[in-house]
């Protein structure tokens, strides 16, 4: 639970996961409710969450005494990954992780904040120090970093394992070879304390059933020496593929994405040659941008793979049709050679999403 808590007011990537909050406002008409990413932070006695990382105030608390938590929660239609907090004035408030495992987890250590507030005890993270006695010259933030080198560090794979896929992984023995390999450890069992270091502080995450098991075996979490045991990165791209312990959801690759931006363009059609005004959503990680009807629901019309894809701004559409477009026009063309013209509502919305699609096409994968 080492990355969830928080020592002081500083944001470090290990402490915080990207989360959708849904926020009602009453106006004097109606009841609107829209989703928006935030960063969250457990603290000892409340979540916070703020419109970014680097903010060093909240935009508001969310206090967990008396609180009660409802997880999956079905009150948001097909958005499956939700859980719903309920503090004891009855306020509710929504949350949607990217993929249920990140969801479970943080179900998992809300829950123990709300008992040990119950309890009128003081919820604070454990020393990893402490309570495995790491020696101080450690520093287990370089060696998280040296772990994650895509050409030196432990290789991330597509394991299937308990009738599910979990990609971005590797087992627990993985880690505690290459510690040894690299002469990080002298043996194994050095290796092994090594890695429950790394785990308890939060850097490693327990994928399958096996790993989580034993993350809660005891006092302390506990890293298995295992081929059969799954572990991730913390901030890797972690997601699983099949069905769930608590429900029949397949988690899709395309949409466990963060999400960079999303607004409404015009897009040609690729039979009939008409423009349609259509809802886009761009995810990086993987890199994908989906299109939908925005009077309808939540289901895309279609989708863009957008790794190693080209976009311009162009001045006009050769075979356009029904009426004429331009001005503010951009084209995409995917790596396979298929063409998407699109027209913003005015130069600078063009610019920003041309920017926005190029930084996803490099950097996603």
């Amino acid at each position: 639970m080492g990355r969830r808590w928080r020592d002081d007011r500083t944001f470090t990537p290990m402490q915080h996961l990207k989360f959708d909050e849904l926020k009602s406002e009453m106006s004097s008409s109606s009841l609107l409710n829209y989703w928006t990413a935030v960063w969250v932070v457990l603290s000892e006695d409340g979540l916070e969450f703020y419109k970014k990382k680097t903010d060093q105030s909240p935009k508001g608390m969310i206090p967990l005494k008396g609180a009660a938590i409802i997880s999956p929660c079905q009150d948001c239609g097909n958005r499956t990954l939700v859980f719903k907090i309920t503090t004891h004035k009855k306020q509710e408030h929504f949350f949607q992780a990217s993929h249920v495992e990140e969801r479970e987890v943080w179900v998992k250590d809300i829950k123990g904040a709300v008992r040990c507030l119950q309890g009128g005890k003081r919820f604070a993270r454990k020393s990893t120090r402490r309570s495995i006695r790491l020696p101080d010259t450690i520093n287990l933030t370089e060696l998280y970093t040296q772990l994650r080198d895509q050409d030196e560090g432990v290789k991330e794979l597509k394991l299937e394992r308990e009738n599910r896929i979990f990609n971005h992984c590797f087992t627990g023995s993985t880690v505690v070879e290459w510690l040894v390999s690299k002469e990080k450890a002298r043996n194994r069992p050095e290796a092994l304390m090594l890695a429950t270091g790394l785990l308890n502080e939060g850097f490693l995450q327990p994928a399958g059933d096996l790993s989580k098991d034993g993350a809660v075996s005891g006092e302390k979490s506990v890293l298995l020496d295992q081929t059969d045991a799954l572990y991730y990165f913390a901030d890797s791209g972690f997601f699983c593929e099949g069905y769930s312990s608590d429900e029949d959801t397949l988690v899709k690759e395309e949409f466990r994405g963060n999400i960079v931006k999303q607004g409404c363009l015009l897009k040609q059609g690729h039979k009939r040659k008409n423009w349609k005004v259509r809802k886009f959503i761009l995810r990086s990680d993987p890199a994908y941008m989906h299109y939908y009807n925005p009077t309808k629901g939540d289901d895309p019309l279609g989708s863009i793979y957008l790794r190693g894809s080209v976009v311009t701004a162009v001045d006009f559409v050769p075979d356009a049709k029904r009426y004429d477009v331009d001005g503010n026009l951009f084209e995409i063309i995917t790596s396979d050679e298929r063409h998407y013209f699109l027209q913003a509502a005015t130069a600078e919305e063009r610019k920003e999403w041309i920017e926005a699609v190029q930084e996803v096409s490099k950097s996603g994968n």
